[in-house]
């Protein structure tokens, strides 16, 4: 390919380069820390020119999506950020780690036009759209915990068309949406009449809950509000000295 065809294209070609490599990453086919192929491969892969490959890698790393690295070359980006108490865990894989048996039930949910509350729940300040979600995982059919969600569809259009009845939001967001930065807040309630007869425990009981956060880019991508029965789960952390 010539330099004067591939200046033409340029505008098109480096868009498809990006977006063949970013529908990589959000499907989960190039896991975090994935190298990506090297400038001279994908220069070879797609005919053009390195000019055109710098670009689409370099909009990616300002999208928080890869991290290059000299000499190294360009990997798709780990998690920067986690709580020092808790990691974003799969709830279906938490609770199959604990040898119990799996069940999930969507209760609810709605593509929306954000509400002023949503979008103070999420941190945003312009209007858009948000999936709202209400679901319950079930440990050994006992409820193990509920979960309330608002997914920001400027951040993860795909949202709008998953099927959430088969999978769980959070389990299909770790394998599709990478994120940079997490925040978890906890604290504990006590249970009304809804939040008790989601969990099947009595009114006025005890609940864990945990306020999660998460964002890439300083994008806000989702926030969840996850309810457990307070008698039934704890948090346990250990550190190392340095």
């Amino acid at each position: 390919m010539s330099l004067a065809t591939d200046a033409a294209d340029q505008p098109t070609l480096y868009k498809r380069i990006r977006a063949d490599i970013e529908k990589r990453i959000l499907t989960g086919e190039w896991p975090p820390g994935h190298r990506i192929p090297f400038e001279h491969e994908l220069v070879a892969r797609y005919g053009c020119s390195r000019m055109t490959v710098n670009k689409a890698l370099s909009e990616l790393a300002q999208a928080d999506l890869i991290e290059r690295r000299r000499r190294a070359g360009s990997f798709v980006r780990r998690p920067q950020h986690q709580s020092a108490v808790l990691k974003i865990a799969d709830m279906r894989a938490e609770i199959i780690s604990l040898g119990r048996s799996y069940g999930y039930e969507l209760m609810h949910r709605k593509l929306r036009t954000a509400t002023a509350a949503d979008r103070e729940r999420l941190g945003v300040k312009k209007a858009g759209k948000v999936v709202a979600i209400a679901c319950r995982h079930s440990a050994d059919n006992v409820p193990f915990a509920v979960e309330d969600r608002l997914i920001d569809l400027s951040s993860v259009p795909d949202a709008a068309t998953a099927d959430f009845s088969r999978e769980p939001p959070g389990t299909w967001l770790l394998h599709h949406v990478p994120w940079t930065e997490a925040e978890h807040t906890i604290s504990a309630i006590v249970a009304d009449d809804r939040t008790a007869e989601a969990l099947d425990i009595a009114v006025g009981a005890p609940c864990l809950v945990i306020d999660r956060y998460t964002w890439r880019s300083a994008r806000t991508i989702t926030a969840v509000r996850l309810l457990y029965p307070g008698d039934s789960h704890r948090l346990v952390a250990r550190f190392k000295g340095g």
